[in-house]
């Protein structure tokens, strides 16, 4: 693949890259740069995870290597559960990611816990503490962390800690939604204090939930890699999806940012009177349709579908087997 086909694949789908200059000079002096993103284990895989591994997906296939961080002490420090239960739930997400389509032999999975309890890590997020602000390091922490009035001081450390995984990891380039971006901009600010490069950040758009709201496990307004097709459907079905409306609409997203990545196109399936198939080359064609109400809703949400089951149809056959 030359470099510009590589450019073009890894900024597919991506909201920006800090910096594309950096990157740039990457690809033309490293023969194998790393990329990496951190997953707190979580029970349920769905369309946002999905979405960043989209993007590891199109990195392999740009020779990068892909280091998986599955963040148990994060998890932990989070309050999600002891360690026996995380790493359980760790082992799930590795076995789901592969069977997204994530090529294992270019790809390393590694628990925090294998390297964040060293002497050397410890030390260097006691540094990371001593030259951040506790304003900074608030404004780093997850939303819902930061909402609430008195957080945990390991809410607090654990953006420090994501930093340090960047350098402690190794790689070149971190990937994230931009929900990463103020603790990928801590990184590239204080990394360099302690000695280690600045990283390239690359960061995905966060997929709205199929009510239109955030996407949030509470509400349940998400498909899982767990669904069953009936479910996929059904969820699809019910879904918010205004005719002509683009921005927002979480059904439009899921076209955009999983079907056409792995696709390369989109069929519409629809009786003569309304109009018979239609078969959309680039998400350009198909936006054009659905804001001029060529492309009603109900025939959106039907194809929309079908191509999620299509893709999660192998993925629920690979969990099950194990």
């Amino acid at each position: 693949m030359d470099l510009e086909s590589k450019l073009q694949l890894i900024k597919r789908n991506a909201v920006e890259i800090v910096t594309e200059e950096e990157l740039l000079e990457l690809l033309q002096t490293k023969e194998k740069p790393r990329a990496y993103v951190g997953y707190e284990p979580s029970g349920e895989i769905h369309l946002g995870h999905m979405m960043t591994v989209q993007k590891l997906i199109d990195l392999q296939q740009a020779g990068f290597e892909i280091v998986v961080l599955l963040a148990d002490v994060h998890a932990y420090l989070n309050e999600k559960g002891d360690f026996d239960e995380i790493r359980k739930i760790a082992d799930f997400n590795k076995k789901a990611f592969i069977a997204l389509g994530l090529d294992e032999s270019k790809a390393k999975f590694v628990l925090g816990s294998e390297y964040q309890l060293e002497r050397d890590y410890v030390l260097d997020v006691l540094k990371m503490a001593r030259i951040t602000t506790v304003n900074r390091a608030r404004r780093s922490m997850d939303e819902v962390s930061r909402r609430k009035e008195d957080p945990m001081v390991s809410q607090m450390i654990y953006p420090l800690m994501q930093a340090l995984d960047i350098a402690h990891l190794g790689v070149d380039l971190a990937v994230g939604g931009t929900d990463q971006r103020k603790i990928h901009m801590l990184a590239r600010e204080n990394l360099p204090r302690l000695g280690y490069k600045a990283p390239i950040c690359l960061h995905t758009p966060i997929l709205l939930g199929l009510d239109g709201q955030k996407m949030s496990s509470s509400k349940g307004n998400y498909i899982s890699v767990r669904d069953s097709a009936e479910e996929v459907e059904k969820k699809i079905r019910k879904a918010f999806c205004p005719a002509g409306e683009v921005e927002n609409n979480p059904i439009i997203q899921i076209a955009l940012y999983h079907i056409f990545p792995r696709f390369g196109e989109f069929k519409v399936e629809r009786e003569e009177k309304y109009g018979g198939d239609v078969t959309y080359k680039t998400p350009d064609e198909l936006i054009s349709d659905f804001k001029s109400g060529k492309l009603h809703p109900l025939d959106l949400k039907k194809a929309v579908a079908k191509y999620l089951n299509k893709i999660l149809e192998g993925v629920r056959e690979k969990l099950e087997r194990g």
